[in-house]
């Protein structure tokens, strides 16, 4: 239930202290009259209108209209017999309540046209009467007219500025979900690359350190540089949540397969520099996610890395000649992370797994370098 001060209207226009008057002032109009009779009249049905208003402010479903009729037929009454036609003002805020569009436009239809009928009878029944203060007449028929639009677009507009106000709270709920999970997806991208690397280098000191200790030292040196360029990146990571350039990935890519003694062959073809922040950032993660996958599943000696730019799109391919199964890029969550990547740009991931080897072809529309240069 609403509080009691909210019976009188707000955000139309009139102060509390004039909606106060309105409702003092048709005993004014009631005392004029020299019967008796007509004046208890004309107080009950005051009193029978406040009444009514009060319970049918708090009142929902089929009863509202049923109250508003009734006070429509107070209006009515009170308009001809006693040229009190402020009432109506009432009516027409409680009207531009009404949520349901049909009952709406019902209820405003009638109420303006029983307003009018009501002060054009009004006329012939009291000429003198209403002629008096007949500005004040033409101010609330404008008022009947205008207050329940007002009333009505203004609640829809708060309930719409409501749901916004929710969808923006499970937007900014979400987005710290999944920026969690980006967190940890490129933690494990970046602390995987290197310690894939660190292994990679440990077994091979493992089997140097009988035979020639000093290709083991410079093994372990190099473990040393990777452990503490891995330290350094996720602190960089933690820190600043920095883009990931691509053609930097690149030379992590060749240093990491340089490590795993693969050899390869990267051919770029087109300006890296001009790839959306997105989606280099993306595709870096990707291209860091498949070779890592590589290095640590396929057996591969050889892979090969196109990164074409067209004018529609920007393809990645990542080939190798190993025995890696697609089982196994799903067990360390490679083809999943890249696929979420992928969905923020529309990218698209194929896979074609053979007795050649193991390749990903990953496509990138252009869509989004399309809007930031139309916006430039």
């Amino acid at each position: 239930m609403r509080d009691w001060y909210h019976i009188f209207p707000r955000n139309t226009g009139l102060s509390l202290y004039i909606w106060i008057i309105l409702c003092i002032l048709p005993f004014y109009f009631i005392f004029r009259s020299n019967l008796l009779a007509e004046i208890v009249f004309g107080i009950v049905m005051t009193l029978l209108f406040f009444t009514i208003y009060w319970l049918t402010f708090n009142t929902k479903g089929p009863l509202v209209y049923i109250g508003l009729s009734i006070e429509i037929l107070i209006n009515i009454v009170m308009t001809i017999l006693y040229g009190y036609v402020y009432f109506a003002l009432f009516i027409a805020f409680f009207v531009g309540n009404i949520k349901s569009k049909a009952g709406f436009v019902s209820m405003y239809v009638i109420h303006l046209v029983t307003t009018a009928g009501a002060i054009v009878t009004g006329f012939f029944y009291n000429y003198s009467l209403l002629f008096s203060h007949l500005p004040f007449l033409i101010m609330t028929v404008l008022a009947v007219t205008l207050i329940p639009i007002n009333q009505y677009n203004r609640l829809k507009q708060e309930e719409l500025e409501s749901q916004l106000e929710d969808a923006n709270l499970k937007i900014a709920e979400l987005a710290i979900v999944e920026e969690r999970h980006r967190i940890a997806r490129d933690l494990h991208d970046t602390l995987g690359q290197k310690l894939s690397m660190i292994g990679l280098k440990s077994e091979l000191a493992h089997k140097l350190m009988a035979r020639d200790q000093e290709a083991a030292k410079e093994e372990l040196a190099d473990i040393q540089v990777a452990s503490r360029q891995a330290l350094k990146e996720v602190r960089e990571m933690i820190s600043n949540m920095k883009n990931v350039a691509l053609s930097e990935e690149v030379t992590h890519v060749k240093e990491l397969m340089d490590a795993a003694q693969i050899s390869y062959d990267i051919n770029i073809d087109g300006e890296l520099d001009h790839i959306p922040l997105l989606v280099e950032n993306v595709l870096s993660m990707c291209l860091k996610e498949a070779v890592t996958n590589v290095v640590k599943h396929s057996r591969a000696h050889f892979c090969a890395i196109e990164i074409i730019e067209t004018n529609k799109d920007i393809f990645l391919k990542v080939m190798d000649n190993g025995e890696g199964k697609e089982e196994n890029f799903e067990a360390g969550h490679g083809i999943s992370g890249m696929r979420e990547r992928l969905g923020f740009v529309n990218g698209d991931l194929q896979i074609i797994n053979n007795m050649d080897g193991f390749e990903i072809n990953i496509t990138v529309p252009k869509i989004l370098k399309q809007i930031e240069e139309e916006q430039a």
